[in-house]
Formats: C-alpha cells, structure tokens, sequence
C-alpha cells in the first residue's frame, strides 16, 4: 500500500492548495486534448479537486497526488463520455455495433492522457493567450489555467471585483468554444505572432506584481513569481525562440530587486537607493544566463535582438553595477536607442530620457520629455510628471518640480507611490 501523508485538517488543506498550484495546469491540459473544450476541461479538473477535498481528509494524502486527481478527472471525462454517448443513442438510434466500439473509449482515453505533457502545456498557453481574447481575459484565464489561481486570487491581485473577473473567464472560454480554437502549436509567422501576445499577457502578470497599478501595496511577489514560473515552463517548452529566454532574463533580474525595493514600512525604494547587497545573486545568475542564451540564439539567425532581449541587457547593466556610480548609462542610453528602433513608443522615449539624462546631463534628459509633454496617450500617464519633476529638481528649479510631483501624485493610483511623490513634492517646495 502506498504511503499517506498525516490526514490533519491543515496538512491536508495546505497540500491541496499546492498540489492544484503545480498539477492544475497539466491536468486541464491533457483534459482539453481529449475533449477539445478548454471551458469543459477546467470543469473535470475541478470535478476532481472536488473529489479530493472530500476524499483525502479521511483517507490521507496519496503519495502520488498528481496522479491520483488525473486519474480520478479521466474516471469523471469517460462517465460525461457515455452519458453524451448513450444520450446520442437514444435520439439518434446508433447501429447495434455502438456497444462494441465503446469498450475502446478506456485505452483511447488513457492513450490521449498520457501523451507528452510538455506539448499539452504548449497548446494550452497559447489557448489561454488567444489573441481573440481582449487583454483582461488573457491574463485572468492564463493565471486560472495556467496559474492554478482561484477566481477571488486573480481579483485580489488586480483589485478588481471577483463577479467581474469570473465573468472575464466564463466568457473568455465561451469565445474559444464558440470560434472553435483548435488545441494546436500554431506554426510559421502564426506562430511568431501568437507568441507574441503570450509573452506580453506573461510579462504583464509580472510588472503587476513589479509596480502594482493601484492598490495600496507597490509590490506583488507572488504574481512575479508566477509570471516567472510560467516564463520558465515557456522557455522549457520553446527553448529555441531567443525572446523567451529574453523574456525570462529580463523577469529574472528584475525579479532580484524585490527585496530592495521596499523599505520596511513598505514605502518604495528609487533604483539608485537600494541596497544592492539585498539584491538577489542567484537570480541575477539566472537572468544573466538566459540573457547569453537570447543573444546567441538571436546571433545564429543573423536577426537583431527583440524587445524583451533589449530590455533584458539594460537590466543587466544596473545588475552588473555593484554601486550606482559604476552604472554604464552611455550603454542603456544606446540600449534604449536600439529600442526604440524596433519598439517605438512614448514610454519607451521616456526610458530613454532618464538614461541620457543620466549618461550626459539632465538638461538632456528634459530636452527629451518637454518633446513628449503634449503626447496624448500620456496624458494621465503619471511617470511623465514624475520623470520631469525629477530632471527639474536636478537642475535647481524646485518650484516647477514640486508642481510636477503634486501632478504626477494626482494622477497615480498606488497608495505607496502618491505618499512618495507628495513627499517629493514637499521637499521641491522647501528648496524653492
């Protein structure tokens, strides 16, 4: 007999929770293979997380859990299989011959269970980041399928209402059923281009937890922590695409911060005042290994590096740097150049402004931002205000900076970072 982990109501309970968090994702996975319904293969998987929150209390957690909740899915996928089967037959008068092809529903099943998981993962990331989805659904399902995250977890995470997230998944699995999205791999430019939004919708989930949008806590691990391990499933899963391992660099470095990036009180911490010996080395390790990995598979196609690649390398700068002073600005603001190149965008122009402020002076910087001052799509964006209020302060005009750092406090939905940018403000004001 298989051992069993002490049945007490907490071990149990915690077990379940982790048990769900890695096993969930395989397990609707495989399901969705068989039954080609993301919506009906979440469905079973619940059926049988069901099963073991009633069963594992009395009878002990098994020694194999992952299995144990794909076995008892596959029982409750071949029960809905002949109910379905035996419904259709009495409507449809099947021919007498039915009986003998369903003793073979049980080794087909199995045979679809057991395949290669690595490639029911695949599908199921680029099933839950479907660009038919609007960009909300991507992230909520791909948390739920792929992050094993409940509904009330995902709407904690982004302070939104539970209702309005479980709606955004009920009907992100309605809009895949009814397009009839297959369970495939794309291939070819769909594929480089369904990448792309899984990658955006992982790196998204990230910077949340890097910078929450609002809320009253600036940072969110556990949502970087999930973004990662989702980036490292993907870079497992197409260790061959230079921007998923560009991705993971750049998740990994910036990953090593968090523990720098917060006082104890949980007021926010600038770059150049961390502490950097709190900065995480392994982390850093990591992400700086994948960055080589990136650059090397970009290398060997002869195609210059990507969006995540880019970032990657500027964050590598500053992981390189061992106090503020030896930061290479020269090279992020050449970085940033090369960026811009090939992602142009406003946000990106404001990136860059810091960098050549820093590389070649801050009336440089701002000659940059006053450009991007009448941009509409940063209008409400308060990391303008915020940048210019700073590049204002470095060249003594406290007056205009702390008017900079009142607006850009106006305009943020963070608690933790209004408080900073009033302070900010505050002390402009004293010097003027």
């Amino acid at each position: 007999m298989a051992d069993r982990l002490p049945a007490t109501a907490g071990n149990v309970q915690r077990t379940i929770d982790a048990v769900w968090r890695m096993e969930s994702a395989k397990l609707i996975a495989a399901l969705t293979r068989m039954v080609r319904d993301v919506g009906v293969a979440e469905d079973l998987a619940q059926d049988a997380l069901v099963a073991a929150l009633e069963r594992w209390p009395e009878t002990g957690v098994p020694d194999n859990p992952g299995a144990w909740l794909m076995a008892a899915a596959k029982r409750r996928a071949i029960d809905q299989f002949r109910q379905h089967a035996l419904h259709d037959r009495k409507h449809q008068e099947l021919v007498p011959e039915f009986e003998a092809k369903q003793e073979a529903i049980v080794p087909e099943l199995d045979e679809a269970l057991d395949d290669h998981v690595g490639d029911d993962l695949l599908r199921l990331v680029f099933i839950a980041c479907h660009p038919i989805l609007a960009r909300e659904a991507r992230v909520a399902l791909t948390l739920r399928l792929l992050g094993g995250l409940t509904t009330d977890e995902i709407a904690r995470a982004f302070l939104a209402s539970e209702p309005t997230v479980a709606q955004r998944i009920v009907r992100a699995k309605r809009t895949l059923s009814e397009a009839r999205v297959p369970f495939e791999v794309p291939r070819g430019t769909e594929l480089e281009a369904r990448l792309s939004s899984v990658l955006e919708v992982i790196y998204l989930i990230f910077n949340e937890g890097y910078a929450a949008t609002a809320g009253d806590d600036w940072l969110r691990p556990a949502l970087c922590e999930d973004a990662l391990r989702l980036g490292r499933i993907l870079a497992g899963l197409v260790p061959d695409e230079s921007e998923v391992h560009g991705l993971v660099a750049l998740m990994e470095i910036q990953a090593s911060r968090l523990r720098a990036r917060t006082a104890p009180s949980g007021e926010p911490i600038l770059l150049l005042d961390q502490d950097r010996g709190r900065w995480d080395r392994l982390l850093i390790r990591r992400g700086l290994a994948a960055l080589v990995r990136a650059e090397q598979l970009a290398g060997s196609r002869g195609g210059t590096l990507g969006t995540y690649t880019l970032q990657a390398s500027i964050a590598a700068c500053h992981a390189r740097a061992r106090t503020p002073g030896e930061t290479d600005w020269s090279r992020i603001a050449a970085l940033y150049d090369a960026l811009s190149q090939v992602m142009p965008s406003p946000i990106v122009e404001l990136n860059r402004a810091v960098a050549v402020a820093m590389a070649f002076g801050p009336s440089a910087g701002l000659e940059i931002v006053d450009d991007l001052v009448g941009e509409a799509s940063l209008k409400n964006y308060h990391l303008l205000p915020t940048v210019r209020g700073d590049l204002l302060a470095k060249l003594g005009r406290h007056a205009e900076a702390s008017d900079e750092f009142q607006r850009a406090a106006g305009l943020t939905r963070n608690a933790r970072e209004k408080t900073m940018l009033l302070e900010r403000a505050a002390e402009a004001a004293r010097k003027s």
